[in-house]
């Protein structure tokens, strides 16, 4: 018997100078980046504890804690591998992702698509199982106010029982 898991995932970051932008595994030509120990890549990270919620995991932080020097300006697509990889030994599949950016500026449109392979790559499912969408804060709060970049995400896996 194959059963549905589906697990929810958000992350924020704030923007800093002298960082690149990473979002999706696709790096954004911007004037800031986001703050962290990795990559600092929300989307990613948003990702991966929905698919470590599904597999009813800890978060990403139980798996590449901020202590683990490690994990510093790692990129965020060996989290996402790690998490493919849980799904594999499970002997599972995932369904699909779907996510949110949510974000003032820069403008995400021309990046979706791009963002859309690398992840769907990671996780061998073909693009359509993986939808990505971005959206405004409509100038209110910390992401309106162009201070930090967050994003969520929900994974559905097919798990044998």
């Amino acid at each position: 018997m194959v059963m549905v898991r589906v697990g929810i995932g958000y992350d924020v970051h704030r923007m800093v100078e002298g960082r690149p932008l990473v979002l999706g595994g696709v790096r954004i030509p911007y004037s800031r980046g986001l703050a962290g120990h990795s990559d600092a890549d929300v989307l990613i990270h948003a990702i991966c504890d929905a698919i470590f919620g599904a597999l009813g995991e800890g978060d990403i932080g139980s798996f590449f804690p901020d202590t683990n020097t490690e994990w510093r300006s790692a990129p965020s697509r060996v989290f996402l591998e790690k998490a493919s990889e849980l799904i594999s030994e499970r002997r599972g599949k995932v369904s699909n992702i779907d996510s949110t950016i949510i974000a003032e500026k820069p403008k995400m449109s021309p990046y979706i698509n791009a963002m859309r392979g690398v992840i769907a790559e990671v996780l061998g499912v073909g693009k359509d199982a993986v939808g990505i969408k971005a959206t405004t804060n409509e100038k209110m709060g910390f992401v309106g106010r162009e201070e930090g970049i967050a994003a969520m995400a929900v994974a559905s896996l097919w798990l044998p029982d």
